[in-house]
């Protein structure tokens, strides 16, 4: 619970040393990088307003915590942030995200190769769309944090995004994910191209990545979206939508998104595929959320007590009387395994919806 003069970098550090050691990672690291990624806004008291209507989350606050779980066990802790300025505004806040990445690249020597040959596309003087560059740092027992980058396809207006996602698949040698990915997940006018991200590392299964939100798409569009990586099961899609929001033929608010990874190697085919479901949108308040999440769990042999455990480190709230704190779910399928993450929002300013 936060007191009127606390501030965004207080209330979200104290949020992520919880989750760490939910997640049994030692938390200075991910704690500075927090605040160098809360920018200007870290220091921002929360009994004023935000300092920019960042979409991050439902009440602009510009940060969001998920734990990414396999069927294994492993555990990965992320935070999704946009970094503002003092002065934010779309200009200001793409050159804060530049500025922020060479400082990183700088500290952890991180690859910038495939960054630097797709950087002018998503780069305009004048950005157009609610962002222009987020990023994600994820953080486990094994090593040093991971980094990932998300630019917004509509940063030149919608009508160019498809331009410039086919133009970055090609810089990249991946000339034929576009079209894979208008036969399986944009094949509707209300498809839209949502982020465009690269992992920073130099591992083979460092990722490109493309997700599609499927507005008012039904079991069946996502379930053909899935069809497009050899060798998993598609109908696994259609379960996990049912379970999490049973009744539901079709799905008329936030929308689902599909997004496809692609590796070193991948020229025809991506090497998985990852449903996300906006639960706030499917349930009457987190309570009920806090249900249908444990049984997925569960069904998948991941301890439900997770769940309680991530809540706990974010919330001591009524679960009952709001929905939106477990804002979304997904499961990623690949032919050799399975795993899902939990996406909570620190609900900062009050979790209210936009």
């Amino acid at each position: 619970m936060s007191t009127a003069d606390e501030t965004l970098g207080a209330l979200t550090k104290r949020q992520l040393e919880n989750l760490c050691r939910v997640a049994g990672i030692d938390h200075s690291e991910p704690a500075r990088l927090l605040g160098e990624a809360l920018g200007a806004a870290r220091d921002r008291p929360l009994a004023r307003p935000p300092l920019w209507p960042s979409d991050v989350a439902d009440d602009a606050t510009p940060i969001e915590f998920s734990v990414q779980v396999d069927d294994g066990g492993d555990r990965h802790l992320r935070v999704l942030a946009e970094t503002l300025p003092a002065e934010p505004g779309p200009a200001a806040n793409l050159r804060a995200a530049q500025d922020l990445v060479a400082s990183l690249a700088e500290r952890y020597d991180l690859p910038l190769d495939r960054l630097r040959a797709v950087e002018d596309l998503f780069s305009p003087e004048e950005p157009d769309g609610t962002f222009s560059w987020w990023f994600s740092f994820i953080f486990d027992s094994a090593g040093p944090p991971r980094f990932k980058v998300y630019f917004n396809p509509d940063v030149r207006g919608p009508e160019e995004a498809p331009k410039l996602v086919e133009e970055a698949f090609n810089r990249l040698g991946l000339e034929s994910a576009y079209p894979t990915v208008l036969d399986h997940a944009k094949r509707r006018e209300s498809d839209r191209l949502t982020f465009f991200a690269l992992d920073l590392d130099r591992s083979p299964q460092a990722r490109v990545k493309l997700y599609v939100s499927q507005y008012d798409a039904g079991v069946e569009e996502v379930e053909l979206a899935a069809s497009a990586v050899p060798g998993i099961d598609r109908y696994q899609v259609g379960d996990f939508c049912r379970l999490l929001a049973p009744g539901t033929e079709r799905f008329p608010g936030r929308p689902l998104v599909s997004s496809y990874s692609f590796v070193e190697g991948d020229r025809e085919k991506p090497s998985n595929y990852s449903i996300y479901l906006p639960l706030r949108d499917y349930v009457p308040d987190d309570s009920v959320a806090r249900q249908r999440v444990r049984r997925h769990l569960r069904d998948h042999r991941i301890d439900p007590e997770l769940l309680d455990e991530v809540i706990g480190a974010l919330t001591d709230r009524d679960l009952s009387a709001q929905p939106g704190m477990l804002a979304h779910v997904s499961l990623r399928l690949s032919p050799d395994r399975t795993g899902t993450t939990i996406y909570a929002s620190s609900e900062a300013y009050g979790g209210t919806r936009t």
